[in-house]
């Protein structure tokens, strides 16, 4: 089986980390205070995190620039996109780009998601709306809506909860109905399976051909079973792997898939760890 996809892999370098989850005071009390998993915002190369890529069978990782607005603090959290964009560069068959989307950046933030992706190989645009107390059906978005249809490329979003303290409510599953409706060119995948409305997120996926779910932000052992259920029937295709590293590292995730799921039909494991996405994304397969 060729290696998998990670569809939503943080900026793994030491500056990517200390950005995303050192510095952020949000995440870090979450993920260290709360869920003891501090001890993984750990920085890499390019170099160590392909080998650490190779010894586990990942082929790919996909790194959002991320704009994650702190509610609370009013401070825009920011990986700078042109560092992802040296990175990709210098591995482009290993390591692609989501551009994050700051809606209030306007047009100047549309021509700058537009060169990323004409000039520097980006693959999508990526959307935390929480912070940014916007529902992801809000007019503010459809600027960068449009432009990712022009430019033949998903727009991967956080939805469900934010376990920051962020007003949850905008990653409700049901609000990219519209947006799909909308813009039935463009590709849009929910990450983080929508949880907790898991059920709501499935129905958009099956409802709408241009809807798909990344299953990360949760290791497969807790996976609802409907998600299970859905990824191995009428899912086949739509459902896309991703950890949300390093929250889940890429050697737990694949071993706890294996553990738990050994009865997984072989079609929809390819599907899942790399063929939708290879097929989503234009990847070579």
């Amino acid at each position: 089986m060729a290696g998998a996809i990670d569809v939503w892999c943080n900026f793994f370098t030491e500056e990517g980390i200390r950005i995303v989850f050192t510095d952020n005071p949000e995440v870090s009390f979450t993920m260290g205070d709360q869920w003891g998993r501090g001890h993984l915002m750990v920085g890499y190369t390019p170099e160590q995190m392909l080998e650490r890529m190779d010894a586990m069978g990942v082929a790919r990782v996909i790194c959002p620039a991320l704009k994650q607005y702190l509610y609370r603090d009013r401070q825009l959290v920011e990986v700078p996109w042109q560092s992802v964009a040296e990175v990709v560069e210098a591995h482009p068959d290993r390591v692609s780009g989501l551009y994050g989307i700051d809606p209030f950046s306007g047009m100047r933030g549309v021509r700058e998601f537009e060169t990323a992706v004409r000039d520097y190989g980006f693959v999508g645009g990526h959307i935390h709306p929480f912070g940014f107390d916007l529902p992801v059906n809000h007019a503010k978005w459809y600027p960068f809506y449009a432009k990712a249809a022009e430019l033949g490329v998903p727009i991967e979003f956080q939805l469900g909860h934010s376990a920051e303290f962020m007003p949850s409510e905008h990653g409700y599953p049901l609000l990219i109905d519209r947006v799909a409706i909308d813009f039935p060119e463009l590709d849009l995948i929910g990450a983080h399976h929508g949880w907790p409305w898991v059920e709501v997120m499935i129905a958009m996926a099956w409802k709408h051909p241009n809807v798909y779910v990344a299953v990360s932000g949760h290791a497969p052992k807790y996976w609802d079973p409907k998600m299970v259920r859905f990824l191995t029937s009428r899912g086949i295709g739509k459902v896309l792997w991703g950890t949300d590293y390093p929250l889940i590292q890429h050697d737990e995730s694949l071993g706890q898939i294996e553990e738990h799921y050994p009865d997984l039909k072989p079609h929809a494991k390819e599907m899942l760890l790399h063929g939708a996405a290879e097929q989503l994304f234009k990847f070579p397969s």
